[in-house]
C-alpha cells in the first residue's frame, strides 16, 4: 500500500500529523473565469464583455480541491472513528487549507468528507470541496514569516511595517496576481501619489479604492514625515 508522506493543514487540524494521514492524490481544479458575452443580431460571433463588466479585470469562480488517503492496515479497526472526527470536524467550516507541497501559500474554503468517493474496503479516504480561485501568500507584509516556509522562487519578502518617511518616501511592491487594495496606516496625515494621481491620506487607517495593486511593479510615494504601514497580501492563481 501506498503510504503518503506529505499531508495538509485545514484550520487548526493537520491530516498527517493529528489522525496519521497523508495524501497519495492531490486534484486541484483551475479556476473558471467569469465571461459575459452579448450576442449582437446581425452580426457574427458575440460582444466579449467580460474586461468592460468588471473594470479591465477578469474573475473568476471557485475551484474544487480534492485530496485522497489510504488508511494503514493497522488503523483499519479505527475506521469509524477516523471518518466521524473527520466528517464532524470538517461540517460546514470555512478554514485555511495549507499542503505540505506549497507551504507559502493558503487556500479558503469549505471540505468535507466525500462519502461517495470513500471505501472502507479499499481503505480510502477522500476529502474535497470548492475553494476560492486565488491561493493568498501565507504572511502579509505586517505579518512576522518564516524561512521553513519561505518559497525562494516566487516568494517575496515583505517589510512595508513601520516604514519612517522623512518628506518622501518611494515604495515598491511587487504584486501578484490578484488585484488588491491595500490598506495604509499612517501615524500623521500625508499623502501618497500612486500611477500620477495623489491622494489624500489620514492618520490612521485608510483604503483608496483607486490605488488597486496588480501583477508586476508598484510604486507608491508618500510625502510627509511620520510613520506608514502597508498591508498587502499577494494573490496567485
Amino acid at each position: 500500500m501506498r503510504r503518503g508522506t506529505m499531508g495538509v493543514q485545514i484550520g487548526s487540524k493537520h491530516t498527517l500529523k493529528d489522525w496519521n494521514l497523508g495524501w497519495t492524490t492531490v486534484n486541484l481544479g483551475f479556476p473558471e473565469a467569469k465571461t459575459y458575452e452579448q450576442d449582437i443580431p446581425g452580426a457574427d460571433g458575440t460582444l466579449d464583455l467580460t474586461e468592460v463588466m468588471t473594470g479591465g479585470d477578469v474573475k473568476y469562480k471557485n475551484r474544487t480541491l480534492s485530496l485522497e488517503f489510504e488508511v494503514e492496515d493497522e488503523d483499519f479497526c479505527r475506521w469509524s472513528v477516523i471518518v466521524s472526527e473527520i466528517a464532524n470536524y470538517l461540517a460546514g467550516q470555512r478554514m485555511k487549507i495549507i499542503l505540505d507541497n506549497d507551504l507559502y501559500f493558503y487556500y479558503v474554503g469549505r471540505l468535507a468528507l466525500d462519502v461517495e468517493k470513500t471505501e472502507k474496503s479499499e481503505s480510502k479516504l477522500v476529502i474535497s470541496g470548492e475553494v476560492e480561485p486565488y491561493k493568498y501568500e501565507r504572511y502579509s507584509s505586517l505579518e512576522e514569516w518564516i524561512w521553513d516556509t519561505f518559497n525562494f522562487e516566487v516568494g517575496v519578502i515583505r517589510a512595508y511595517k513601520n516604514i519612517r518617511v522623512e518628506n518622501s518616501y518611494e515604495l515598491l511592491i511587487p504584486g501578484l496576481r490578484k488585484r488588491i487594495v491595500p490598506i495604509i496606516e499612517c501615524s500623521v496625515s500625508m499623502r501618497v501619489s500612486y500611477n500620477g494621481k495623489t491622494y489624500e491620506l489620514r492618520a490612521g487607517k485608510n483604503k483608496v479604492f483607486d490605488i488597486w495593486l496588480g501583477e508586476g511593479e508598484n510604486i507608491l510615494i508618500f510625502t510627509g514625515t511620520g510613520n506608514v504601514s502597508v498591508e498587502y497580501r499577494g494573490g496567485s492563481l
